[in-house]
């Protein structure tokens, strides 16, 4: 794996398919075992930000804002390569996880599977919410 830009031209950046909302999706995957972690959403500002400083960080829509993961949590996501879909409208991130990606304390936010008809919990938590973010 080769680390991440340290430079952001605006070229590169248009070659991003935003959505209407000006955002693009992302999956955050454990770069050396291809575990998936997570789903989120970045807009312009976040992917350069995350290419120039190689801390991953996204557009929370629930806040509006930046949120650069682990700053609550200390759970922090390293970039190691970002990569662009053949369509420009999804985002890889090949990341180093520290500790659980998931705001329920599970390693990834994928944790249920569909069997036998219902939605079953395949992960356990590994650090309870409580202590990621104390009291809200």
């Amino acid at each position: 794996m080769t680390a991440p830009a340290r430079t952001t031209s605006a070229a590169m950046l248009d070659e991003i398919r935003f959505d209407a909302a000006g955002l693009v999706p992302v999956i955050a995957q454990q770069h050396d075992s291809g575990e998936i972690l997570m789903m989120a959403w970045m807009n312009r500002d976040a992917v350069a930000e995350t290419l120039a400083t190689g801390r991953v960080c996204y557009w929370s829509r629930s806040r509006a804002a930046l949120w650069r993961k682990g700053e609550t949590s200390s759970q922090v996501q390293r970039l190691i390569e970002l990569r662009l879909d053949c369509d420009g409208d999804t985002l890889l991130a090949l990341v180093d996880q520290t500790g659980v990606a998931c705001h329920t304390g599970r390693r990834s936010c994928f944790f249920r599977a569909a069997r036998d008809g219902d939605w079953q919990v395949i992960a356990a938590v590994e650090t309870p919410p409580d202590e990621l973010y104390g009291d809200r």
